[in-house]
């Protein structure tokens, strides 16, 4: 069973690869999210997490899901993370969360993918974000034929500054950085509610036809890179910026 939680895109685009390589069902964990279903989850595959990166760990939210759902059947979990250029230490954290979950750790495969988190990088324009999404995909289905054999995942080389980066660095983005505070909608915004759907927190709701957050954000980028006419910005982060947000098939 393969279960996503993506922002942008980039996470759904590698489960539906690993899931068309391995016949296996795929689910949304956005959709469980925003309706808060912990409902019991089984399988007699393993379970495949497929989800972003941020500052070099999974997402909390994403975390918090995983801790709180019920899951039967097969005991093997393995993790795909996509991201802007790599994923730190994420792998210390996961085996923890597999020792607490009662998993068995089949390992994290770290898959390159466009940059999304304008609220401190730019994202790539359309051209360069299809060549690398292009370039990721032998990766993900070399990803996907150890999990349809129920391999090891090969281990990543891990440093002293991924192991900072995880361990400290991701703690102080998340108090310092993470906030909805700074989202405000332009004059552009066209009332069409899109964010409101998007957002997997539940976060984003329309006050007078424009909208408003509710301070519980994950900073998933959802809303500002899913706005159709670009109406939302960031403080003054995102102004000028290309907007990254993958469909279903790009």
């Amino acid at each position: 069973m393969i279960l996503y939680f993506t922002g942008t895109g980039n996470s759904r685009y590698a489960a539906n690869l690993i899931a068309d390589a391995t016949e296996d069902e795929m689910f949304s964990m956005n959709e469980r999210m925003k309706k808060g279903d912990y409902n019991q989850l089984s399988s007699s595959k393993p379970y495949v997490f497929v989800m972003p990166t941020y500052a070099w760990r999974i997402p909390r939210i994403a975390d918090a899901f995983l801790r709180k759902a019920a899951f039967s059947g097969s005991k093997k979990a393995y993790f795909v993370m996509t991201c802007g250029s790599q994923t730190g230490n994420a792998v210390h954290f996961l085996k923890k969360l597999c020792l607490d979950k009662g998993f068995e750790f089949m390992g994290v495969s770290s898959i390159i993918m466009p940059e999304n988190y304008i609220a401190m990088y730019n994202a790539p324009d359309k051209t360069e974000a299809l060549k690398i999404i292009e370039n990721s995909k032998p990766h993900i289905l070399q990803t996907a034929e150890y999990i349809k054999k129920e391999m090891p995942l090969p281990k990543e080389n891990i440093s002293p500054l991924d192991r900072f980066q995880s361990a400290a660095v991701n703690p102080l983005f998340y108090s310092i950085i993470v906030s909805d505070k700074g989202f405000y909608s332009t004059d552009s915004c066209i009332s069409c509610g899109k964010c409101v759907t998007l957002c997997p927190t539940n976060n984003v709701h329309l006050k007078d036809g424009r909208p408003e957050w509710s301070g519980n954000c994950t900073h998933c980028m959802a809303c500002i890179c899913g706005c159709p006419k670009e109406a939302i910005e960031y403080r003054n982060k995102s102004k000028g910026k290309p907007r990254y947000f993958l469909s279903e098939k790009p």
